[in-house]
């Protein structure tokens, strides 16, 4: 019996490691971002995102994808708001730039496809608005470092899929929404991206 039940195992764990496979890969491409909230409407800015993933297969269905990716966030509004303490109507932009680690649980519908869904956590590197239009009646802009002012860490959840062109090219189209506020204070301003991009799996 105990012979049995040990080749049981070792044909259990030889399934496993046939099945089971690491690959490092890089992927960038096209984002549309957004703040989405209480407080802010939702005009979409162009951004990009790019970086390296790792892709671990526990077998023909389930794999987990850990990401380190550097990310162009931010939105864009056309409203009237105040930076650094001066009125203007027109175009507001947000850049807040982050290092985001999203950790991708895959489920493999098919052997080229798969729906992605997991946590993220982004690390903020950078953030700035720029006002542009009218500014305290004369047309023109002006920016403001915001980074003192910007949350440090924000937390999110991702969910796309991604289409295996071959064995080595991808395709991929992700949603994330962040869940911390992008700003100290009372306001309600969350990050929103939609990815779009290529990859490549060595």
């Amino acid at each position: 019996m105990k012979k049995i039940v040990l080749l049981a195992i070792a044909t259990i764990i030889g399934a496993s490691a046939s099945f089971a496979q690491l690959s490092l890969g890089v992927k960038a491409g096209f984002s549309a971002t957004n703040y989405w909230g209480e407080d802010v409407n939702h005009g979409m800015k162009p951004s990009y995102e790019a970086g390296l993933l790792l892709e671990y297969k526990f077998n023909n269905k389930f794999a987990i994808a850990p990401e380190v990716l550097f990310a162009s966030e931010g939105g864009k509004m056309n409203s009237e708001k105040s930076v650094l303490g001066i009125k203007s109507e027109g175009d507001l932009t947000f850049n807040t730039n982050y290092i985001n680690v999203p950790v991708m649980l895959k489920y493999y519908v098919v052997p080229s496809f798969s729906i992605d869904f997991g946590p993220q956590v982004g690390f903020n590197v950078y953030s700035k608005a720029t006002a542009s239009g009218s500014i305290a009646g004369v047309s023109g802009s002006k920016t403001a470092d915001l980074k003192d002012k910007t949350n440090a860490v924000d937390f999110g959840l991702g969910l796309g899929a991604t289409y295996n062109v071959t064995d080595n090219v991808f395709v991929q189209a992700r949603y994330t929404m962040g869940f911390t506020k992008v700003f100290d204070g009372d306001g309600d301003i969350k990050n929103g991206n939609i990815f779009v991009g290529l990859g490549y799996k060595f």
